[in-house]
C-alpha cells in the first residue's frame, strides 16, 4: 500500500527527533527491520502484538511485519500559501500525503528557543492552519468559478448545487475552520470537493510534544490544545521526543521495556503513533500463517478478497477462485489450521468477502 502520512510542524518543535525515532528500528518491536527510500521518507514497521502471537503457535521461520510510510515535511514560514520559503515544496508535499502528523510543542524549556518567542501550541497551529486554508481557499476559489461559468450556460441542478456546497465551504474557510469541520454528506463531498483535494480535508493526528512529567496526563498547553480542537473530532497523543529518542539508542528489548514501566508507560509514543496513523489512513491487516513465514498485511478498510489476493501478487487477484478464512480469535483459541478446520471455524469465501482486520487467510487462485 502506497499511503503515506506527513509529519509537520513549525520549527524547533520536536518534528525531526521524532521521525529519527519514528525511522530507528530499535523504536519498534522486538527485531523488526526498518528501511529509508530517501532521507524525508520513512518505511516504518508496524508494532502489532498478534503476530508474536502467531509465532508462538506456528513457528515460522521468519516472521515479516506490515510497513506504513511517514514522510518528515520540511520548509513552513509564514507566507507559505504565496510561495515564500520553501512554501510551494512544503504545501505540493502536503498535497501529496494522505494523511497528517501535526507535532506541536507543549513543553517549557529556556534552552530550546521558540521561533515566535514563547510556547502557545494553539497558536502554533493556526499558524500552519492558516497557511493550508490560504491555499484551500483559493483552490475553492478556482473551482467556484469555472462552475459559476458553466452554470450561465446550462441548469444542470447538480451544478448547482456544487456552486451552494462550494461557496459554503468559501465561508467555512473564511472564518478559520479547516475544511475536515466543514458538515456535508460523503456523497456530495465526493462529488464536489473530492477533485481539488482540499489540504485542511486530510484527516489529522495532533502530537503534543510535551516533557517528560507530562507524557501520561498532560499539562496546562495540552489542555489549551485539546479544547482549540475538539469540534475537529480528531486524536490527540501525548509524546516526549526526548523519551523516545533515549528508547531509540537502547540495544535491547528488555532494557526498553525496563525503561517505559519506570516511566508509566505501557508502550512507547511512536509505537502508539504509528498505530494511530495506521487507523488514520483507515488500513487495515490480515495474516498469512504458515512453516515458511507468518507475515502481516495492508489492505485499505473495506477490500474485497480478490482485491487483498492482489496485495500479495497480481496473479492471485487475477485468477482468484476463493479464500479459506480463520478468525485470529478463533486461531488463538484452538492453536492451529488443523483445529480450527476440525472445529468448523475455517470458513471459505468468494469474490464478495470483506476482509476483517486480523484474518488468517490462504488464497486459491488459477492463472
Amino acid at each position: 500500500m502506497a499511503l503515506q502520512a506527513g509529519i509537520v510542524g513549525l520549527p524547533n518543535v520536536g518534528k525531526s527527533t521524532l521521525f529519527n525515532a519514528l525511522s530507528s528500528a530499535k523504536a519498534q518491536a522486538a527485531n523488526f527491520p526498518f528501511c529509508t527510500i530517501e532521507p524525508n521518507i520513512g518505511v516504518i514497521t508496524v508494532p502489532d502484538e498478534r503476530l508474536i502471537e502467531l509465532e508462538k503457535l506456528v513457528k515460522p521461520q521468519k516472521v515479516v511485519p506490515t510497513t506504513v510510510e511517514i514522510v518528515d515535511i520540511a520548509g513552513l514560514v509564514k507566507g507559505a500559501s504565496k510561495g515564500e520559503g520553501l512554501g510551494n515544496q512544503f504545501l505540493g508535499n502536503i498535497r501529496s500525503t494522505d494523511a497528517i502528523i501535526h507535532v506541536l510543542r507543549c513543553f517549557d524549556d529556556d534552552n530550546v528557543i521558540h521561533v515566535d518567542g514563547s510556547v502557545n501550541p494553539v497558536r502554533d497551529k493556526e499558524i500552519i492552519d492558516t497557511e493550508l486554508q490560504l491555499k484551500d481557499l483559493d483552490s475553492v476559489e478556482k473551482k467556484l468559478g469555472r462552475n459559476e461559468k458553466a452554470a450561465r450556460t446550462g441548469s444542470d441542478k447538480e451544478a448547482l448545487r456544487g456552486i451552494e456546497i462550494l461557496q459554503h465551504m468559501k465561508q467555512h474557510l473564511e472564518q478559520g475552520k479547516n475544511a475536515r469541520a466543514f458538515d456535508v454528506s460523503p456523497e456530495e463531498k465526493e462529488k464536489h470537493l473530492a477533485d481539488i483535494f482540499l489540504l485542511t480535508m486530510k484527516p489529522v493526528i495532533y502530537v503534543c510534544n510535551v516533557d517528560e512529567k507530562s507524557v501520561v496526563s498532560g499539562n496546562k498547553h495540552t489542555k489549551a490544545l485539546q479544547e482549540a480542537v475538539q469540534h475537529e473530532h480528531a486524536e490527540i497523543l501525548f509524546v516526549s521526543a526526548a523519551i523516545e529518542s533515549e528508547i531509540a539508542v537502547m540495544d535491547s528489548f528488555e532494557d526498553r521495556q525496563m525503561f517505559l514501566e519506570d516511566m508509566g508507560l505501557k508502550e512507547s509514543g511512536v509505537a502508539r503513533l504509528i498505530k494511530s496513523t495506521y487507523r488514520l489512513l483507515k488500513l487495515a491487516t490480515y495474516f498469512t500463517a504458515g512453516e515458511k513465514e507468518v507475515r502481516a498485511w495492508t489492505v485499505t478498510k473495506g477490500m474485497l478478497a480478490p482485491q487483498a489476493a492482489g496485495v500479495i501478487h497480481s496473479d492471485f487477484e487475477k485468477g482468484f477462485i476463493r479464500a479459506e478464512v480463520m478468525k485470529y480469535a478463533d486461531f488463538i483459541f484452538y492453536g492451529s489450521e488443523a483445529a480450527c478446520r476440525d472445529n468448523g471455524k475455517l470458513s471459505v469465501q468468494g469474490k464478495d468477502y470483506v476482509v476483517d482486520d486480523g484474518d488468517i487467510m490462504h488464497f486459491r487462485f488459477n492463472v
